[in-house]
């Protein structure tokens, strides 16, 4: 599987940008799909994900804000962020999970990793 990420930059507070990923080796209609990220000196973390039949979940700091969507056509996921706050800057990461399903959580165990976009939000 390979995934590629693209749309990360930087951004004023309050403002918008839609990241995307491309995939290849594994069809999106059949996966677990997700955006995670990171900064320096912390783990991880799961921001939203969405499964085989598009049941998306999202963590709470994100929720009303953010929009996790995918085109199976295209093999392509994306992530709408709008009303970005400066805590939401970080490396993004694209995910692949070889199963429909995506679980209960919000982990970032068992995925394939696409190579990550920065997001940088300046208050």
């Amino acid at each position: 599987v390979q995934l590629v990420e693209s749309g990360g930059g930087s951004v004023q507070a309050g403002g918008s940008l839609t990241l995307s990923c491309v995939g290849t080796g594994y069809t999106f209609s059949s996966a677990c799909l997700g955006w995670f990220r990171q900064v320096p000196g912390k783990e991880r973390e799961g921001v939203a994900t969405i499964d085989g039949v598009s049941t998306s979940r999202y963590v709470d700091s994100v929720k009303g804000r953010f929009t996790i969507s995918k085109d199976n056509a295209k093999n392509t996921l994306y992530l709408q962020m709008n009303s970005l706050k400066a805590e939401d800057t970080g490396m993004y990461y694209c995910a692949l999970k070889r199963w429909w399903l995506c679980g209960p959580t919000l982990a970032p165990d068992g995925y394939a990793w696409g190579q990550g976009t920065q997001v940088t939000v300046s208050s």
